[in-house]
């Protein structure tokens, strides 16, 4: 990590060198400033200040760009591993070890704790919020992945096979996103049940459309194999197919491990 972090800083010192040499050229005086490891919202600032310095000449504005892009691209690259480099404050280490633990039994453990990882604090230690909280984000991939499909249609040049294949796909995403609502509906059902019997009724339900939106997934998926089907497409489609299947086959297996316990 600290050899990645000192690449970024050698580009983003490449990058304002490069700047300062190219605005001398053009006249463009620029303040002095220190550039050891400052925060994230004071570089922002002194590259705002910079710019605004710079004469509005075409050669000015050509390297200014350059330069934005390249700090820019150096700033957020640095803040996102630092964010994935330590867990953000404020998140209980009791809740995040629940869930990467309940993920270890699930066919897709790194995708369960990448997913589920950010709702720790909602989670905590409950296996009814942890299988909740999987298929709300299961649906919410889903959605996602229907809109996309939907949009494919508007492809011009697309043969007759390939618009029938997108339409069956977009039918059996709207059923998986109808069953995957079922599934919470009777989740939350098992919460206020009265007794034994009518808690096993609402998890039995909550299993089989959990799974059977499963199947409807892997239906879609299937459509798209067919050699002739466009390559880019069928890549885009099957890929966030794929991933919806696996956020709905970890939210399957953690509903199982909540009826259990």
């Amino acid at each position: 990590k600290s050899s990645l972090f000192q690449i970024k800083h050698i580009i983003f010192l490449f990058s304002f060198s490069l700047f300062h040499l190219v605005s001398s050229t053009v006249n463009t005086k620029l303040p002095a400033i220190n550039i050891p490891t400052p925060t994230l919202s004071s570089q922002l600032t002194q590259i705002s200040h910079i710019l605004s310095l710079s004469q509005e000449t075409p050669m000015a504005k050509q390297y200014q760009t350059l330069f934005l892009i390249f700090s820019i691209s150096y700033l957020f690259s640095s803040d996102l591993t630092a964010a994935t480099a330590a867990s953000p404050a404020g998140v209980s280490k009791k809740a995040v070890n629940f869930i990467q633990s309940s993920c270890k039994a699930t066919k897709y453990p790194a995708v369960c704790f990448n997913s589920l990882s950010a709702y720790a604090n909602a989670i905590q230690t409950s296996p009814k919020r942890l299988a909740e909280t999987a298929l709300a984000v299961t649906l919410s991939r889903a959605q996602t992945t229907q809109l996309f499909v939907s949009r494919l249609t508007r492809f011009k040049g697309l043969k007759k096979r390939e618009v029938e294949a997108i339409h069956d796909c977009a039918e059996e995403i709207n059923d998986t996103i109808d069953r995957l609502n079922k599934s919470i509906q009777e989740l939350k059902l098992c919460g206020s049940a009265k007794n034994q019997d009518q808690f096993s009724f609402h998890m039995s339900n909550a299993q089989t459309w959990t799974s059977a939106a499963l199947t409807d997934e892997n239906t879609c998926s299937d459509g798209f194999s067919g050699r002739f089907m466009d390559g880019r497409i069928k890549n885009s489609v099957r890929a966030k197919i794929v991933n919806v299947g696996q956020e709905t086959s970890n939210a399957l297996s953690l509903i199982n491990a909540y009826a259990e316990k």
